[in-house]
């Protein structure tokens, strides 16, 4: 067995966050189950570093995770004034508070848009086999707010959320649990696990994203469902063509160059920001997939359209839903673009300008949201 910190064994276990009242930064307790029951730790100091730990415990498996303020700070470093995790080098997004009111606004509008789960969700995961208990993995479930809509909407049904960072919702259903984990490490302790696979927006901090969706088929049950939900870090025109720098000089919309430069940041950090033009192809290729489902949807980037007609009112509804993640996103991005050697009065312009023009909501722009879901075969 390898011999980790308490930090280390952190990204490789099930956690189920509990408040802690305890804040003191020598103080943490770790109890975790193997699928028998048999693999159990607790420890008072942080002296239990010459402890030998499994990288990864069995799972799903039963757990519990008491977040001291020491291992609270451990699972973050700050950079430019954000919180980000401690643990990859390719996501570099922050996994702050102000992150996380982010995701759960942005969480709404792709509710009002797409609905609250792929058509076929309710079905997959009914409580309708006796003795068998459903199960569902949102994976880079960041503020976690779909799985944990999934656990409450499915009570008998078992979730687990997996992100680089504790899910820190005190009021977690108890058939919800959180584990810290890197994806990119591979998934092969989920293998036939689940009725449901699920990522959305992952793609700035998978290496891989086509092995990705191979490693979640391999994790479902059959006739599981996988679905897998990205943004290609493009501006699209009003004819909804990608805004794209041809020239140097060229004269482009501040929001499609600052997306643009966010773009060649996440490539350049070995994210793959353009997965979501491939996922219809590389789920439809696999050869434990069928069934498969494309969906695409069109956001505008702030309420421009003009008409006071019903379509055109909730266009600029959802318009001024996007506009607001993006405003937030700009300035959830500027660690990225800032650790990639941009220098700082270039950024602060480049946000200026774009945060003027989404607020004057003048310029004709989209983003384009790309979904594929897919059931495994049944053999």
């Amino acid at each position: 067995m390898s011999r980790l910190d308490p930090v280390q064994y952190a990204m490789h276990q099930p956690y189920e966050h509990t408040q802690d009242n305890d804040m003191d930064d020598d103080v943490y307790s770790v109890v975790s189950a193997d699928s028998t029951g048999s693999m159990r730790f607790s420890s008072s100091s942080s002296s239990a570093t010459s402890h030998d730990w499994e990288m990864r415990s069995a799972s799903p498996a039963p757990s519990t995770y008491s977040m001291t303020s020491s291992l609270r700070a451990a699972s973050y470093v700050h950079e430019f004034g954000r919180g980000i995790n401690n643990y990859s080098e390719v996501y570099r997004l922050p996994a702050d508070e102000e992150e996380f009111d982010r995701l759960d606004q942005q969480h709404i509008m792709f509710m009002e848009v797409m609905g609250r789960y792929a058509p076929p969700i309710p079905e997959i995961l009914a409580d309708d086999t006796p003795g068998v208990t459903k199960t569902c993995v949102d994976l880079g479930c960041g503020s976690g707010s779909w799985i944990l809509d999934v656990a409450r909407d499915f009570p008998h049904c078992s979730a687990v959320a997996v992100d680089l960072v504790p899910m820190q919702d005190v009021h977690m259903p108890p058939n919800c649990r959180s584990e810290v984990d890197d994806i990119n490490l591979g998934l092969q302790h989920f293998y036939g696990a689940f009725n449901v696979a699920h990522a959305r927006l992952v793609s700035s901090g998978i290496r891989d994203y086509r092995g990705l969706i191979d490693e979640m088929a391999q994790t479902l049950r059959p006739r599981g469902l996988l679905e897998v939900m990205e943004f290609d870090f493009r501006v699209y025109d009003e004819h909804r063509q990608p805004i794209m720098p041809t020239r140097l000089d060229e004269e482009m919309p501040a929001i499609a160059r600052w997306m643009n430069l966010v773009h060649i940041a996440v490539e350049q950090r070995g994210g793959e920001p353009d997965a979501a033009n491939q996922l219809n192809r590389w789920a439809s290729a696999h050869p434990d997939l069928e069934d498969v489902v494309y969906r695409e949807f069109w956001f505008q980037t702030c309420p421009w359209k003009p008409g006071s007609d019903p379509e055109s009112g909730f266009d600029n509804h959802v318009g001024a839903m996007m506009r607001d993640d993006i405003l937030a996103f700009i300035k959830s991005g500027r660690p990225l673009l800032l650790g990639s050697d941009l220098d700082v009065s270039i950024v602060d312009e480049l946000e200026l300008n774009a945060e003027r023009e989404l607020l004057e909501a003048k310029t004709r722009s989209y983003i384009r949201v790309q979904d594929v879901y897919a059931r495994r075969k049944d053999s």
